[in-house]
């Protein structure tokens, strides 16, 4: 396993992550929680993400048994959550906020449920347009200062917010986010590799990514379909069938197929250890409902030296914009 530094901080992070979201809960219980993370940390892997909204703060209330059943050491991995979307229903300062008083109860809420004295990274899972940046900046900093958190990120903002929000911190002293967490992979990368190029060079920012697989669809599983057993088949996530069943979509995907086949890998490996080789790429976030799963998604670690630079243009060649 590759550790990479989170951003331009000293923190290392496996490069290969596991989190929880759209699984536990919905597809795993308990017991398949705890054998999924005890496969990733056999793995080598050191980062695992969560975030207060994945079902409903259940997510964040499974993994905390999870590492509470396997009793790993706290230092030996790095525990994320994220903030922002609420779960007390609609509820003034409660929901769609970074307001002061909201952050320091949402820290307050997954710490509870994680069962931890602390979270090694704190999100704010999305942008506030109606919370002044400074009020952000500095709530997130006195987190810190609490010692609730160590480091904090940000997740699907703005490049202009983000470097406003290290222009603050800065300005007061206080502590300034690390990394940013956000969508990318083969069929969605113009924020990373476009609106994020200037904080990437001008700050050292990090970016621990979500979906690399495009919600399954670059697994190659969808060619025939939505499988019963897929997130695609999930109640409450209709919202991705037309993406998994986009033809379109789709043919681009398998041209991706004989790629992988020649170098003796899975799509889905071909994927993850493409989305490694880009520059603000600290840990490529994984996630799957099953052991073997886990075990498959890790053993990217192998195909990760066969993507060479001509290797990494022929990928992208091959998936078209």
């Amino acid at each position: 396993m590759e550790y990479r530094r989170l951003g331009n901080s000293g923190l290392k992070v496996s490069v290969l992550g596991f989190g929880s979201w759209v699984t536990f809960d919905a597809q795993i219980d308990n017991n398949a929680a705890v054998e999924c993370i005890a496969a990733a940390g056999d793995a080598g892997c050191n980062f695992f993400d969560n975030a207060e909204a994945y079902a409903g703060g259940k997510s964040e209330e499974i993994m905390g048994h999870a590492f509470r059943e396997l009793g790993w050491p706290r230092w030996s991995y790095v525990l994320t959550t994220k903030v922002y979307w609420g779960i007390n229903g609609e509820v003034p300062n409660m929901r769609n906020t970074l307001n002061r008083k909201y952050l320091m109860q949402a820290i307050d809420g997954s710490l509870e449920r994680l069962q931890d004295d602390f979270v090694d990274v704190l999100y704010c899972h999305r942008g506030d347009p109606d919370t002044p940046l400074e009020e952000v900046v500095h709530a997130m900093s006195d987190i810190i200062t609490a010692g609730k958190a160590h480091y904090w990120g940000t997740s699907e903002w703005t490049a202009d917010d983000i470097r406003g929000a290290i222009d603050i911190a800065d300005r007061h002293g206080l502590h300034k986010p690390v990394t940013e967490q956000s969508q990318y992979n083969l069929l969605e990368r113009k924020t990373v590799e476009k609106s994020y190029a200037r904080i990437t060079d001008d700050f050292g920012y990090g970016n621990t990514i979500w979906s690399p697989l495009a919600s399954g669809l670059l697994t190659g599983k969808y060619k025939d379909g939505i499988p019963e057993d897929s997130r695609g088949a999930l109640s409450g996530y209709e919202w991705l069938q037309d993406r998994l069943s986009d033809d379109q979509a789709i043919a681009r995907v398998e041209r991706l197929r004989p790629i992988a086949d020649r170098i003796g890998c899975t799509m889905a490996q071909l994927s993850l250890a493409w989305a490694t080789k880009h520059r603000m790429v600290s840990s490529v976030i994984t996630g799957a409902s099953k052991v073997s799963q886990v075990v498959q998604n890790f053993e990217t670690v192998d195909v990760i030296p066969e993507i060479t630079e001509n290797v990494r243009l022929e990928i992208e060649e091959a998936i078209g914009r």
